[in-house]
C-alpha cells in the first residue's frame, strides 16, 4: 500500500503543475480563483458526491456503515479541535494563528484529494468513496459552525441554519436518491457519462488552482512561520494517528475498509475551505493559505507513511 500510496499522492501532485506554469506566463492570475473555486465548490462537489454514490448498491448494512462514518468523523473532529484548545489555553486561543491552527489540524481535503487516494487504496470497497462524502459532510457542517465560532468568537455562529445549508449538504441530498434508488440503472449511458466527467475534473481543478496559489506564494515568508509547522503536524501526523486510534479500539469492532478510510482521509492536506473561511472573518488568511500549500506539498511524504499501520 506504501508504493500505491505514494504513487498516487504524486500525480495528484503533477496536476499543481499546469496551475504553476500558467501563472508564471501571466495567463492565469489569483482574481480568476474566486470564479474557479465557485465552479469547483457549487458544480464539482455535487457531482462529486452523486458518483460516489451511484457506484453502490442500496443496502441497510451499508446505511448503517455510512451513518457510524459520518458519527464518527464528526465526533473525532470535536474531540480533536477540543483537545487543542485545552492544550492552548484561553489565553492564546485569543489569537488569531492559534485559533486557525485549531480549526486547521482537523479539516481535510477529504473530498477531491481524498477520495482518489483512498479509491485506490482499497479498490475491493467502493463504499469508501461514500465513506469519504460522509466525512466531507461532517467537516463542513463543523466548518460553517464551530469553525467560524473559533475563527470569530461570536456564537451567533452555532446554528443548525449554518450547518445545514452549506454546497455539500445540498450535494449530499441530491447524491442520495441515485443511492437508494438505483438511479444509476435507469439512467441513460451519456448522462452517466457526463456526471462522472465532472467528477473526473473536481481533483485536477483543486489542484490547478492550488497551483496558481503556490506560484504566487514566497517561500521564503512561509517556511519562517512555526505556526505553519505547527498546523501541518497535527494535520498530517498527529491528528490521523489519534483518529486512527480511537477508531480501533476493540470492544467498537468496526471493519476494517471503515477504519482504514478514517486513517487516510484524517491525513489529508488541509481544507480550501479553511482559506475561504478565514477571507472572509478576516483572520490569518495568509497563514491559511500558507498552511494547505505546505500541508499538500508534504503529503507526498506523511500519506504513504501512514498506511504503514493499516
Amino acid at each position: 500500500m506504501f508504493t500505491i500510496a505514494l504513487t498516487n499522492v504524486l500525480v495528484t501532485l503533477f496536476y499543481l503543475i499546469p496551475g504553476v506554469v500558467l501563472k508564471k506566463m501571466g495567463k492565469a492570475k489569483e482574481a480568476h480563483l474566486s470564479t474557479l473555486s465557485a465552479i469547483l465548490v457549487y458544480v464539482g462537489t455535487p457531482f462529486l458526491e452523486i458518483s460516489s454514490f451511484m457506484a453502490m448498491d442500496f443496502s441497510w448494512e451499508g446505511v448503517k456503515n455510512m451513518g457510524i462514518f459520518f458519527l464518527a468523523t464528526f465526533l473525532l473532529q470535536c474531540l480533536f479541535m477540543g483537545g487543542v484548545r485545552l492544550i492552548l489555553g484561553k489565553k492564546r486561543f485569543g489569537e488569531g494563528k492559534y485559533r486557525l491552527l485549531t480549526i486547521g489540524s482537523v479539516m481535510g481535503n477529504v473530498g477531491f484529494f481524498g477520495i482518489p487516494i483512498v479509491s485506490a487504496l482499497l479498490p475491493d470497497h467502493p463504499e469508501v468513496a461514500c465513506y469519504a462524502a460522509m466525512y466531507s459532510l461532517s467537516m463542513n457542517m463543523l466548518a460553517f459552525t464551530v469553525g467560524v465560532f473559533c475563527l470569530t468568537g461570536e456564537k451567533r455562529f452555532m446554528s443548525m441554519r449554518a450547518a445545514v445549508f452549506n454546497p455539500t449538504v445540498f450535494g449530499f441530498v441530491l447524491a442520495l436518491p441515485f443511492y437508494i434508488f438505483g438511479l444509476r440503472n435507469v439512467l441513460p449511458a451519456p448522462l452517466i457519462g457526463a456526471i462522472e466527467a465532472i467528477r473526473g475534473m473536481t481533483t485536477p481543478l483543486c489542484m490547478f488552482i492550488l497551483g496558481i496559489r503556490l506560484a504566487s506564494a514566497n517561500f521564503r515568508e512561509i517556511w519562517n512561520k512555526p505556526s505553519v509547522y505547527g498546523t501541518v503536524f497535527l494535520k498530517l501526523l498527529v491528528f490521523p494517528l489519534f483518529s486512527y486510534a480511537a477508531v480501533s479500539l476493540p470492544f467498537l469492532g468496526l471493519p476494517d475498509s471503515l477504519r482504514w478510510t478514517v486513517l487516510i482521509l484524517s491525513g489529508v492536506p488541509c481544507a480550501s475551505i479553511l482559506l475561504s473561511l478565514s477571507e472572509l472573518h478576516h483572520t490569518e488568511p495568509d497563514l491559511a493559505a500558507d498552511s494547505i500549500l505546505v500541508s499538500t506539498l508534504l503529503c507526498f511524504l506523511t500519506m504513504p507513511l501512514l498506511t504503514l499501520v493499516m
